[in-house]
């Protein structure tokens, strides 16, 4: 195999084929991204057998073949050499050379037999949006994702289209997060679970252009992002997703219309005096038409008072200021409605279409 590409094209489809490597695994050949040369196009692909990416890098084949290197090491000697053509070539026993102005580098490579290409789905069932429709609902939701949970089901996102519309959803135990957009089209209802770890990946590669699109085929097994030169393949996460409807109530006994950006301003600075360990709640005392925000810590004490529009009872309720601000940072709206029914009850941060909700749990006070 001989191709020759741009450092910066070769840099660029390293940084997503990247993605879908492992940092640890027994299995080495899938420390490695393929090098499929072997058509008319150039293709990286890496596999860690949840998530596999496959991408087209721009370049010329100058004798076809297949290589696999290890990712890690091929990655770092591109980003060192001059910005310049990068010729990689390979001999009969896989081993490579790369080459860019003075600059010769020699390394073993494998070969393309053992690796796991991605598996060919039916592409049926499609899902067409905008990149940065997709990447704002992925950024808004997964958040409340846990990373590692005993509860496989905790780690992913629900991925539902209904009655013509896209929900995400997840939820961490603390919090629910969800966000919905109409769907121009008709779809056929589709219920799946995708992993956090695939979502946060995708919304990373996904340019938030709006002119651009991603296609997103569903499958029993798998979800598919396509984009222009890119697939992304995923597992899906089996199981019954949480049943999210019957957590959320539109009942309300307090209703607070407040500044965005000044309460979020506000929980940020509260945060100056909690320490990662402090289990000290920010408190909210909510009473006429102002809202007071108190904080009383090992560290020292903060006290802030928001003009509010209220519509209900008076109340005082606590909570992890954390949580809020991670909510409030993905709202675009100057003003929110921040929805309560009593000290021990859920908060609910909606909009009047319900496009976002964020469920929101309490901490307990003492009043006393």
């Amino acid at each position: 195999m001989k191709i020759i590409c741009s450092k910066s094209n070769l840099l660029k489809c390293l940084n997503i084929s990247l993605r879908a490597v492992p940092v640890r695994t027994t299995m080495s050949i899938l420390e490695c991204v393929l090098i499929d040369a072997s058509s008319s196009v150039i293709r990286f692909i890496s596999n860690d057998m949840e998530l596999g990416i496959e991408t087209i890098v721009t370049g010329e084949i100058k004798e076809k073949g297949i290589v696999a290197l290890n990712a890690k090491i091929f990655s770092d000697i591109i980003r060192k050499l001059p910005e310049n053509d990068v010729v990689i070539q390979t001999d009969a026993d896989y081993r490579t050379l790369i080459t860019c102005e003075r600059s010769k580098f020699h390394i073993p490579g494998h070969s393309g037999d053992d690796f796991s290409f991605l598996p060919i789905i039916d592409r049926d069932n499609c899902l067409t949006i905008t990149q940065f429709s997709l990447k704002n609902m992925i950024q808004a939701t997964n958040f409340s994702i846990l990373a590692n949970d005993n509860n496989p089901l905790m780690t992913g996102e629900l991925f539902e289209i209904r009655n013509n519309n896209l929900r995400l959803a997840s939820l961490d135990g603390h919090r629910i997060s969800i966000r919905m957009m109409h769907l121009s089209g008709e779809y056929p209802d589709t219920k799946v679970i995708v992993p956090g770890k695939t979502l946060n990946e995708v919304s990373k590669i996904l340019s938030g252009e709006i002119e651009d699109t991603v296609r997103i085929y569903f499958t029993k097994n798998h979800i598919l992002f396509e984009l222009p030169d890119t697939i992304i393949l995923s597992r899906l996460i089996e199981g019954e997703y949480f049943r999210i409807d019957q957590m959320i109530t539109f009942d309300y006994e307090t209703k607070v219309t407040i500044n965005r950006k000044m309460l979020l301003d506000c929980l940020d600075r509260s945060t100056l005096l909690i320490k990662e360990s402090d289990k000290k709640p920010l408190i909210f005392h909510i009473q006429d038409d102002m809202i007071d925000i108190s904080l009383i810590s090992a560290i020292g004490a903060m006290t802030e008072e928001i003009e509010i529009e209220k519509e209900g009872k008076d109340i005082t309720i606590g909570y992890n200021p954390r949580f809020l601000i991670e909510a409030l940072r993905v709202i675009d709206d100057e003003e929110v409605n921040l929805y309560f029914v009593n000290p021990k009850a859920p908060c609910y941060i909606r909009n009047e279409d319900n496009s976002y909700i964020y469920l929101i749990l309490p901490i307990n006070i003492n009043q006393g």
